[in-house]
C-alpha cells in the first residue's frame, strides 16, 4: 500500500494488469538535478515514471515484478519480465543463481537462462559428495522443465548454461543484467 499521500498507478497495463509503476505525491523528486533531459523522460504531467514493472491487486497492494530495462521483447509483441522467471528457478533448492535473458533468433526472441547449481544441495539429493556434471545436467534440467510448466510456451527456457562460479553482482549484491555477465 502506498504511504500517505503518495498516488500510484500502473501507466499502459497489459493484459494481465502489468505495466510501468508511476508515483505522485510531495516526497517524490520535482527534477533531476541539472539534468532537463532526463527529467522530461522521467517526470510526465507530474508523475514520476519509476522504470518499474508492476501491478495492482484488487485489494490495492502494489507488487513490483521486474524493470522495464530487462523486459524481453518477442518479435511478435509478447512481453517476458526475466524476474518472474528467475523467481521460480531462485526458489528451487537445487539453483544458487540464475539470470534470463533473451536471444534473437531469425525465427524469434528465444528465453534463455545462466544457471548456478547449488552443488551441495544436489550432493545431498544424490547421496554422493562430488556429484558428475551428467548428474548435475539431469537435476538442473528437471528444474527447467518444472518452471517452465508454469508458463506459456512463449516465456519458455529454451537453451540453458550451467556455470561453475558465481554470476557478477553490483556492490548490494544484485546480479548485472549485462556487461561480463552477457559474454
Amino acid at each position: 500500500m502506498p504511504i500517505p499521500n503518495v498516488e500510484y498507478k500502473i501507466y499502459n497495463p497489459n493484459e494481465n494488469g502489468l505495466g510501468e509503476i508511476i508515483v505522485k505525491g510531495p516526497n517524490v523528486m520535482n527534477k533531476y538535478f541539472k539534468d532537463e533531459e532526463a527529467t522530461k523522460k522521467a517526470i510526465v504531467d507530474g508523475w514520476f515514471h519509476t522504470g518499474d514493472i508492476g501491478k495492482i491487486d484488487e485489494d490495492g497492494f502494489l507488487y513490483i515484478t521486474g524493470r522495464c530495462k530487462s523486459v524481453i521483447v518477442t518479435k511478435n509483441g509478447k512481453n517476458i519480465y526475466p524476474e518472474e522467471i528467475e523467481y521460480f528457478l531462485n526458489e528451487n533448492k537445487f539453483i544458487s543463481e540464475s539470470l534470463v535473458y533473451g536471444v534473437d533468433t531469425s525465427a524469434d526472441t528465444q528465453v534463455n537462462a545462466k544457471l548456478l547449481p547449488d552443488i551441495s544441495a544436489i550432493s545431498e539429493e544424490l547421496n554422493t559428495e562430488e556429484p558428475t556434471d551428467n548428474q548435475i545436467e539431469d537435476i538442473i534440467s528437471n528444474v527447467v522443465k518444472d518452471v517452465n510448466s508454469r508458463f506459456p510456451n512463449y516465456k519458455h527456457i529454451k537453451s540453458f548454461k550451467i556455470l561453475k562460479d558465481s554470476l557478477e553482482k553490483t556492490t548490494t549484491q544484485k546480479i548485472k543484467r549485462y556487461g561480463t555477465n552477457m559474454k
